[in-house]
C-alpha cells in the first residue's frame, strides 16, 4: 500500500472510530485522562480506542468456579478514585460468591498511523514509569499501541459468601490501594506532559520545505534516530505483556 493510501485510510478510520457510540461501562472518558485523550485525539497521527484512569473494584465471581473473569461477574464496588474502608465493606456485604478486591491502574489503547508515530508515543510511556508498554501490528498493518504499567494489586476478600477477611486487613487494603492510585495519578501527569512536549517537537522539526522529497526523508530519519536514542536509554525490563490476545487484536506484538 503506498503511503498516501495508508494516510487515507487511517484519517477514515480514525474518523469512524471517533463519531461512535461509547459503549464502555462508565460511558464517557474518565475525567483523570481526558487531556490525554483529547490530545491524542486532536493529532493527526493517532486516535484512542480504549482508555481507562485506573480504578478501584471489588468484583464477585461465580462460587462454582476458580478463575474470575470479568464477564461472569457482579460489580460490587468500583471508583475512578481513592477508595473508603466504608464503601469497600459496604459493597462486600453483597457477595454471594468469591470477591476480590482490586486496584488496576492506567491503561491507554492509541491507534498510529505508522510505525514512526508508534515508537515515538511508545518511547514516551516508558520514560513516564509505563513500562510493561507494547505494540502490536495486526491485521492490514494496524497498529495499536498498549500503555501499560505492572502496580496492579488483587487480593480474594470472600469465599461462597462468606468473608475470610477482617476490617483491619480491608483498611489495609484500601491504603495501599490509595497509595497505588496516587503514584498512578503521577504518572499519568508525566505521561500527558511527555506527549505534549514530544508532539511539539515532531512538529516543530519537520515544518520547513516538507514538500521537498529530500526534506522529508531527512525529516524521517532525523525522527527514528532520536526516538532509537530515547528508547536505548529506557529498556524495558525482562518481563513481557501476559497475552497479547487480551489487549490487542489478533497480530504481532513487538517488544523489548
Amino acid at each position: 500500500m503506498q503511503p498516501e493510501e495508508m494516510e487515507n485510510t487511517f484519517s477514515q478510520c480514525k474518523s469512524l472510530h471517533l463519531s461512535r457510540v461509547d459503549l464502555s461501562r462508565k460511558g464517557s472518558i474518565d475525567d483523570d485522562i481526558y487531556p490525554v485523550v483529547s490530545l491524542l485525539n486532536n493529532s493527526p497521527n493517532y486516535f484512542t480506542t480504549s482508555s481507562c484512569s485506573g480504578r478501584v473494584i471489588v468484583i464477585d465471581g461465580l462460587s462454582e468456579t476458580s478463575e474470575i473473569q470479568k464477564q461472569n461477574c457482579s460489580w460490587l464496588f468500583v471508583t475512578h478514585q481513592k477508595c473508603s474502608e466504608e464503601d469497600v465493606i459496604s459493597g462486600l456485604r453483597n457477595s454471594r460468591g468469591s470477591a476480590v478486591f482490586k486496584f488496576e491502574p492506567f491503561v491507554l489503547h492509541v491507534q498510529c498511523k505508522d510505525i514512526t508515530s508508534a515508537r515515538l508515543l511508545l518511547s514516551v510511556a516508558v520514560q513516564s514509569g509505563f513500562r510493561n508498554s507494547g505494540v502490536s501490528i495486526g491485521k492490514r498493518d494496524k497498529i495499536i499501541l498498549a500503555v501499560r504499567s505492572t502496580h496492579c494489586l488483587e487480593v480474594p476478600l470472600s469465599h461462597t459468601g462468606e468473608i475470610m477477611v477482617n476490617e483491619k486487613y480491608i483498611h489495609f487494603l484500601v491504603q495501599a490501594a490509595n497509595q497505588k492510585m496516587t503514584e498512578n495519578l503521577h504518572r499519568i501527569k508525566r505521561f500527558y506532559a511527555g506527549v505534549q512536549a514530544a508532539l511539539q517537537s515532531d512538529e516543530s522539526s519537520c515544518t520547513t520545505n516538507l514538500n521537498h522529497p529530500s526534506k522529508k526523508r531527512h525529516c524521517k530519519q532525523a525522527s527514528e534516530k532520536k526516538q532509537d536514542s530515547m528508547i536505548e536509554q529506557n529498556r524495558f525490563p525482562s518481563n513481557k505483556l501476559g497475552d497479547p490476545e487480551d489487549y490487542f487484536e489478533d497480530g504481532l506484538a513487538l517488544f523489548s
